[in-house]
């Protein structure tokens, strides 16, 4: 069976890579993490927990900071769309009210109101003076 075998084919390597230190390569980073808003002043610090996220949240506040004046934009919007809402509301409220008088009233009072309201066609009955001056 080919589970155990007593004999290695190969011997056991020592991998050392070797590292040397580059300081232009040093030099390079540096000025990477500085463009980068990696402060140079923290790298000798060591760390505390919570750091990132304190620094990012100082990030979106000082981002938010800038946008202040575009967040005025859609509260004008909005009182906007109120405005022609109101009007809106305004001009047809009095169809609206109208249209469910007519729908309450029967048959037999929309033709009285009908007959009393005025005709521009209807012949004009004329009354006699009756006014007598002293």
């Amino acid at each position: 069976m080919g589970l155990f075998t007593p004999v290695k084919k190969h011997a056991n390597k020592f991998r050392y890579i070797p590292r040397y230190y580059d300081p232009e390569k040093e030099r390079r980073e540096q000025r990477r993490r500085e463009l980068h808003g990696t402060s140079s002043e923290l790298d000798g610090q060591e760390y505390q927990p919570g750091q990132y996220i304190r620094t990012q949240r100082e990030a979106r506040r000082a981002a938010q900071g800038a946008n202040e004046g575009k967040q005025k934009m859609p509260s004008m919007m909005l009182l906007m769309l109120f405005a022609l809402l109101v009007i809106i509301v305004y001009m047809l409220y009095p169809r609206i009210v109208e249209a469910f008088s007519t729908a309450r009233t029967t048959p037999e009072e929309r033709m009285q109101q009908e007959i009393e309201e005025f005709n521009p066609y209807a012949p004009i009955t004329i009354v006699p003076n009756d006014y007598k001056e002293e």
